[in-house]
């Protein structure tokens, strides 16, 4: 019996490895595909965590690559669902990369969504997700806030009843 509620620390996924030189461009820092690849892999993990289920990524809906990630560095790639819907997982990833030093830095932030699906690959219920933290509250909140963006440039929503980007626009006129 799925469980009806999780944390997302039950989902949190963290990865580390170095950067060798065969994944490297010819500026000696980590190739973009690779580190999309890493974090493919840690959120699909994390995906499967919360639902029990196999999954599949429907979309990667932003990367900020924000520092580049020299040859020899240790990657931690970490990920977490930061909410759930009715069939699917937004999954929250920060990459961090660590010098020989110790000195650690946030490398990279990315956002994928992902579905669980059944044994006939049919889109299935997952549990919902209760945030503890505050970082886990305002990615809980933004996650819907992302979603209505994408139905609506997706033509899938109507401006018109995507509430709460609606309240957002609100917010920030009246601020």
């Amino acid at each position: 019996m799925m469980k009806l509620k999780k944390k997302p620390s039950d989902s949190r996924t963290i990865l580390t490895d170095l950067v060798l030189p065969g994944e490297t461009n010819h500026l000696n820092a980590l190739f973009g595909g690779e580190l999309l690849a890493r974090m493919d892999r840690a959120a699909s993990i994390a995906s499967q965590r919360h639902s029990g289920r196999l999954t599949v990524t429907v979309s990667v809906n932003h990367v900020a690559f924000t520092h580049s990630i020299r040859i020899g560095s240790i990657v931690t790639v970490e990920a977490a669902i930061s909410r759930a819907f009715s069939t699917s997982m937004e999954v929250y990833i920060d990459v961090w990369m660590e010098n020989i030093y110790g000195e650690r830095t946030k490398a990279t932030e990315a956002i994928y969504s992902f579905v669980a699906v059944d044994e006939n690959g049919r889109p299935v219920k997952v549990p919902e997700i209760e945030p503890e933290t505050q970082l886990e509250k305002e990615r809980y909140d933004g996650a819907l806030q992302r979603r209505q963006l994408s139905l609506v440039l997706a033509g899938k929503l109507s401006p018109h009843d995507a509430t709460e980007l609606k309240a957002l626009f609100t917010e920030l006129e009246n601020s």
